[in-house]
């Protein structure tokens, strides 16, 4: 039994997975969760492919590693408890040519150490059997990778917490945090919440938050833009489920992919590109503070010279559509250009340390009555509820010590 008040700031699929363990696990708690926009979901939960991994890229070990297994499991099990939409459509991840051949073996191995269920390597014969349209010298075969709507996820985790008696607050942009005795005073656009546990799922704005409340002062939060293409009509069969390339592991993006959507049709991309704003989605969308944050940081900088030859590549793409699915075409040929218009963007929370270099692994700071996730990118929303589990044991065993 626990009982008290917690905050929870960040109302996306993070946030509300914590919110919903602590009602679920301690009987008599109330939670609050504190929502800077006017709907749930508004960032990187609702701007995604909606991808549930099976583990395949996450270095064994890792908390990526642990939680992705384990999330998985428990989203599959989630959905069907709600009646959300949970396609097991399957991945291929494919070599096209023998340069990749050396990083596709890795990541075979990283994927036997992770355990992925039904993983299986192809020839290019066996590709076709897959994905009858896809091309490749080799693929490794994900049956059990799947695909989900993680704004229905969101929103049935919000009706769960309402439930058991907690708030959910929209428009509540939290602008300071106060220790006061034996408490948290919250801060926000529309008042001030006293809580005993303050839990920070800010995304985008995690580094910002974390600050606010005496944390490190690194890493620092980079935001990337990642703009998708959706297939015309006439072509979204094509391809079966999903096609991924071979990942670059010196950058922590997937690779323009393919991926069906179980809204039905199917999505190229994320590509991924410098976001000139953490909040807004035009193709044009500038914000000065978030701008000047980034080119203030030298951090930033470290990485631009490290990766400024991929980043030229990625801007080709932004700025041509032809350019965008060449790279694409070397997985599916018989999608091109002329098969694809504009889809929107998602923006990626990226961390980035002092010295250049990007977070890979999740990172859960804990000090002084605040818990907060400074580093959640893919496979973030698969690993959700067991996340929420990871944050609510140290809760547990902070608060029995």
């Amino acid at each position: 039994m626990g009982t008290g008040t917690i905050g929870i700031v960040g109302g996306g699929i993070l946030g509300l997975a914590v919110g919903r363990e602590l009602v679920r696990r301690r009987p008599g708690v109330t939670v609050v969760v504190l929502e800077k926009e006017a709907r749930l979901a508004a960032h990187q939960t609702g701007h995604n492919s909606g991808v549930v991994h099976a583990g395949i890229y996450y270095r064994p070990g890792s908390l990526k590693a642990e939680l992705c297994t384990r999330g998985r499991a428990l989203m599959r099990e989630y959905c069907a408890e709600h009646a959300i939409a949970y396609d097991e459509c399957g991945k291929l991840v494919v070599a096209v040519d023998e340069t990749e051949l050396p990083r596709f073996e890795a990541l075979a191995r990283t994927a036997r150490e992770n355990g992925v269920p039904g993983l299986r390597r192809l020839d290019a014969a066996a590709i076709h059997e897959i994905e009858p349209h896809a091309a490749g010298l080799a693929a490794l075969h994900s049956p059990h990778t799947a695909i989900t709507d993680y704004v229905a996820v969101a929103e049935a985790l919000a009706t769960e917490i309402v439930a058991a008696g907690g708030a959910v607050h929209l428009g509540a942009q939290v602008t300071a945090v106060d220790r006061v005795p034996g408490a948290l005073e919250v801060g926000t656009a529309t008042g001030r919440h006293r809580v005993d546990e303050l839990v920070l799922c800010g995304g985008l704005q995690s580094d910002r938050l974390g600050r606010l409340v005496g944390g490190p002062a690194t890493p620092r939060i980079v935001p990337f833009r990642g703009e998708y293409m959706a297939v015309a009509p006439a072509k979204q069969d094509l391809v079966r489920g999903m096609v991924y390339p071979v990942p670059d592991p010196a950058y922590p993006f997937l690779g323009v992919h393919f991926t069906r959507r179980v809204g039905g049709g199917l999505e190229v991309g994320p590509n991924a590109f410098l976001a000139l704003s953490r909040d807004r989605y035009g193709r044009a969308s500038v914000s000065a503070r978030d701008l000047a944050a980034t080119l203030a940081y030298g951090g930033f900088w470290r990485f631009a010279r490290r990766h400024w030859r991929t980043g030229a590549g990625e801007l080709r793409g932004v700025l041509s559509g032809a350019a965008y699915m060449r790279t694409a075409q070397r997985y599916v040929p018989a999608i091109g250009a002329a098969d694809v218009t504009r889809a929107g963007l998602g923006l990626r929370a990226q961390a980035v340390e002092a010295d250049g270099s990007l977070v890979d692994d999740f990172v859960i700071h804990r000090a002084d009555g605040v818990t907060a996730i400074r580093n959640a990118p893919s496979p973030a929303a698969t690993s959700s509820l067991a996340i929420a589990e990871y944050v609510v044991d140290q809760l547990d065993a902070a608060r029995d010590a």
